[in-house]
């Protein structure tokens, strides 16, 4: 684990560095496939913008609303440039809003507009697994086979090193499908299902699940919900593609 990277006298957060990087790269290849796809580029870097601040500013609210008494004595602290300081779930609540807001009154079109996310999702996903393996977070379970880290105190699973490998694969996939397209909709459909696959088999050796009525991993609920959502979007679109007129 590298959480603080060293540079001469300054010390860089590198779990932040490669989020910013991940958001960097998710940005161009999102631009470069819009643009393939006979869409505007700047349209959605700016749908991306959009969802990313408003993303940050809901996750750092929603954080210091959990923690009030921190925040109420010191609010300067609202600016701190840490990632570990943030609610995640409603960040992402937030930007999907703040997303869609835009989108349709930018009158994009849906499903080209996520198509053109695809690949960009794949390679934030990527950076996020790094940052994981950098920060420690994500870890996994105690284990005794033989590919062990020793994290925290235990031996354990590597499932920050699972997940790198995971997130590589689905985006090495995404950038093959950029060729061609069978129908609208389709890449989106695909990275949507092989992450929700992905997660739901990785978080089995997760050691930081959530678990709820004391047995089922609310990750595992959630990943099960979107991959089965996620092959019925990819039917129903296959089936709309092949219909007369379409």
């Amino acid at each position: 684990m590298l959480p603080v990277l060293q540079i001469g006298p300054a010390a860089v957060q590198l779990p932040g560095l490669l989020l910013l990087a991940g958001v960097w790269i998710g940005s161009l290849l999102a631009e470069r496939q819009a643009r393939r796809l006979g869409m505007a580029g700047d349209g959605v870097e700016r749908l991306i913008l959009v969802a990313l601040v408003s993303g940050v500013v809901a996750a750092r609210l929603g954080y210091a609303a959990s923690y009030p008494e921190v925040y109420l004595s010191r609010p300067v602290g609202l600016l701190a440039l840490t990632p570990f300081t943030l609610a995640p779930d409603v960040g992402v609540a937030a930007g999907l809003i703040a997303a869609w807001i835009y989108g349709q009154r930018k009158q994009l079109p849906l499903w080209p507009t996520l198509d053109a996310l695809a690949a960009g999702l794949a390679a934030f996903a990527v950076c996020l697994a790094l940052a994981h393996l950098a920060s420690g977070e994500a870890f996994g379970a105690p284990a005794d086979v033989p590919w062990t880290i020793e994290l925290w105190g235990a031996r354990r699973h590597p499932t920050q090193a699972y997940e790198l490998l995971a997130s590589a694969a689905i985006f090495l996939l995404l950038l093959r499908l950029e060729a061609g397209r069978p129908f609208p909709g389709f890449a989106f459909g695909v990275f949507l299902a092989l992450t929700a696959g992905a997660r739901l088999v990785i978080e089995a050796w997760r050691g930081d699940s959530v678990v709820w009525f004391e047995s089922l991993r609310a990750a595992q609920i959630v990943s099960l919900a979107v991959l089965l959502g996620a092959l019925a979007l990819l039917r129903r679109l296959a089936g709309a593609s092949t219909r007369p007129g379409s």
